[in-house]
């Protein structure tokens, strides 16, 4: 069971919270619709509940708290909005990614995207996927874990009425295998339609709560939909005529051209519209949410008001319509009692399932045989067929009989309930996260590539000089630069490292990690030290080759404190990577941590210089020797080599401002959130 009590959002520039101590549940087994018009809150909410933003109030899942879950993706399973994955990424190494970090085998995203049908899509990229086939995907990335609990927001919006067909028979299918299912919707009649429980917010306040057949009576009412280029002019006649013939009529119009008329029928409307000469693009019966009584309501018996405020509340219902029983729960109320019991939603408009697969326009279909088929079917909505059953154990039997769960049965027997896979532990978790972000794009082969390119050109230009030290053209680091374009491409490594966690945040809804959490920083750390190192050695050979093709191998000359050499160039190159990923990761963006790597050359080493670098007296020559004769423990007389190395490279103005920078963006880090309640 879901449990939100007392959400309540922190306001901002001395606004209203956007959600006013909120308290509503979702039970297993139902599919509850969190409904209300746009700007209530409803994404606040969902927001809240995942600890996504700041906010008072206590979520429990089962009892417990989200922070405390061990493995949140088995728990949790989220959809808000579009899929926030990098554009040039595809499809499969979007799933992989996310299953490194939810500990699963990357197994389970083929497993998934043949459930959902997005196997023949699996090699495209995330920014050519329609709107459809990314809610899919969405769906997929959310059922990673095998969770219990769904939380999705607004999953219908912007889709085909078929494809939002498919995606409520997987929540129907979800629930009756005892899931928890809660998403938020603008449309009255779709959640009264797909969800058991509706919960009812508007400004951020509880408005109803109540089972779907109940929020059907009290909610829902028979209309005529009218578009016509005179809509305030037909609702003037519609209600002298209403007064005339003394019924009760009211009128709402909506966008300029629309008009819905309650109390009427389209035989009525439209003879109207004849009499007077209006003329009319639509003219349909259909059932709809009643009228907000701040909108519009009756001035009287047989009246109909256009003005907001006419009068404060509807206190009879219209003609031919029953009232709600004592103590039913109503939306027109501040504070309603929840029903008792469930019931079905709406049967006037169920949205039936045919059999016949879904593919939007354009999109390949995938192919026609698999290993194990798990075809998703869809049919569009209609209007006429039989009424579902009106029991809550009817319906699941119905619902699991049904094409839509026939369809859907992939998701669940691909890994079933009973018999969940062992979530992986340990640092390979983030590890394997890493690797596969880093090597999942093409912006890192072209990073690398470009400065391996841009290097040797360089180096074959400064090469051309006599005057020009041999490590200097090797290292291809001109005086007009900085920085070589070996530490430059480290550094944008390391802050694209995370800055895409933040541009585009795969990690904050899939719950398995944050971008600030320590397991993940140490996972960056090492990755990225990693591949600067290979740069550095990439660059160093290149360089030195395409030198000795260009001029001879007699030009170049091996220096002989090559070993100090290399570890200097070797520090350079990592330290340059390390103040990117940290700055991108205190910053929170990748442009912060580029900068923050030219920093370091352009305004803190001459400041480093001028501070700590000045004439001097005594030197620190010796150290090490004396260091060794101090330690308790003896190392070999060649780490001295190495530690004397390290001095001297801190030495270096360069080498103190890295050593600075790196200190001060790291305690940053630490400082400034870093999550401690986090599993990895």
């Amino acid at each position: 069971m879901l449990q939100a009590i007392g959400l309540t959002s922190t306001p901002r520039r001395n606004r209203p919270p956007a959600v006013d101590d909120l308290t509503f549940e979702a039970r297993p087994g139902q599919v509850t619709a969190l409904l209300g018009p746009a700007g209530s809150g409803k994404s606040t909410a969902l927001r809240l509940m995942l600890g996504l933003e700041q906010g008072r109030g206590v979520t429990y899942f089962r009892g417990r708290p989200l922070h405390r879950v061990a493995h949140p993706m088995r728990e949790v399973g989220v959809l808000l909005g579009d899929v926030p994955g990098h554009p040039a990424r595809t499809v499969r190494g979007q799933l992989r990614m996310l299953c490194a970090a939810a500990g699963v085998p990357a197994s389970r995203a083929d497993d998934l995207l043949d459930a959902v049908g997005l196997e023949a899509l699996a090699d495209q990229r995330l920014g050519a996927l329609s709107r459809g086939m990314d809610r899919r995907l969405g769906l997929a990335a959310a059922l990673l874990g095998d969770p219990h609990t769904l939380i999705l927001d607004e999953p219908a919006r912007g889709i085909s009425p078929d494809e939002a067909a498919w995606l409520y028979g997987v929540l129907r299918t979800h629930a009756a295998a005892g899931g928890t299912v809660l998403y938020t919707t603008t449309d009255t009649k779709a959640a009264a339609r797909t969800a058991d429980h509706v919960v009812a917010i508007r400004s951020g306040r509880l408005v109803a709560d109540q089972d779907a057949a109940a929020f059907a009576r009290t909610r829902l009412r028979p209309r005529v939909a009218v578009r016509t280029p005179h809509a305030a002019r037909l609702a003037a006649q519609l209600a002298r005529e209403a007064r005339a013939a003394r019924r009760t009529v009211e009128t709402v119009t909506e966008r300029g051209n629309r008009l819905y008329v309650y109390g009427s029928d389209c035989a009525e409307v439209g003879e109207t519209a004849f009499r007077h000469g209006i003329l009319l693009h639509r003219l349909a019966e259909e059932t709809g949410p009643a009228p907000e009584p701040s909108r519009t309501a009756p001035p009287g018996p047989g009246g109909t008001a256009q003005d907001p405020q006419a009068r404060a509340d509807l206190q009879t219902p219209p003609t031919g319509h029953t009232a709600p029983p004592a103590g039913q729960a109503s939306l027109r109320a501040d504070h309603t009692t929840p029903a008792v019991g469930h019931a079905a939603p709406l049967t006037d408009h169920a949205t039936p399932l045919a059999d016949h697969p879904v593919r939007p326009t354009g999109d390949p279909a995938p192919p026609t045989t698999h290993a194990a088929p798990a075809t998703i079917h869809a049919a569009p909505p209609s209007d006429h067929e039989t009424p579902p059953p009106t029991t809550p154990a009817d319906r699941q039997a119905s619902t699991s009989r049904s094409p839509a769960a026939e369809g859907t049965r992939g998701l669940h027997t691909a890994t079933p309930r009973r018999r969940r896979r062992r979530v992986r532990r340990g640092p390979s978790r983030p590890l394997r996260y890493e690797l596969r972000r880093l090597m999942g794009v093409p912006s890192t082969a072209l990073a690398l590539g470009g400065t391996v390119a841009g290097s040797a050109l360089l180096a074959v230009l400064l090469g051309r000089s006599a005057g020009t030290p041999a490590p200097v053209a090797v290292a291809a680091w001109p005086e007009l630069l900085p920085l070589p374009p070996a530490a430059l491409g480290a550094g944008l490594i390391g802050a694209l490292a995370f800055g895409d966690e933040y541009r585009y945040p795969a990690l904050s809804t899939s719950l398995g990690a944050a971008p600030r959490r320590l397991g993940l920083l140490l996972a960056k750390l090492a990755v990225t030290a990693v591949t600067a190192l290979l740069l550095a050695v990439v660059v160093a050979v290149v360089d030195l080759e395409v030198l000795r093709l260009v001029y001879g191998g007699a030009l170049i000359p091996v220096p002989r404190n090559w070993a100090a050499l290399c570890v200097s160039w070797s520090a350079l190159v990592v330290g340059c990577a390390w103040a990117g990923l940290l700055a991108a990761g205190v910053f929170r963006a990748a442009a912060a941590g580029i900068a923050a790597v030219l920093a370091v050359p352009v305004l803190i080493a001459p400041a480093v210089e001028g501070a700590l670098f000045g004439p001097a007296v005594r030197t620190v020559a010796g150290l090490p020797a004396r260091v060794r004769e101090l330690a308790w423990p003896r190392w070999p007389q060649e780490a001295d080599r190495w530690l004397d190395g390290a001095l001297r490279v801190l030495a270096q103005p360069v080498g103190a401002a890295l050593a600075l920078s790196l200190t001060a963006l790291l305690c940053a880090f630490l400082l400034t959130g870093l999550r401690r309640d986090a599993r990895w």
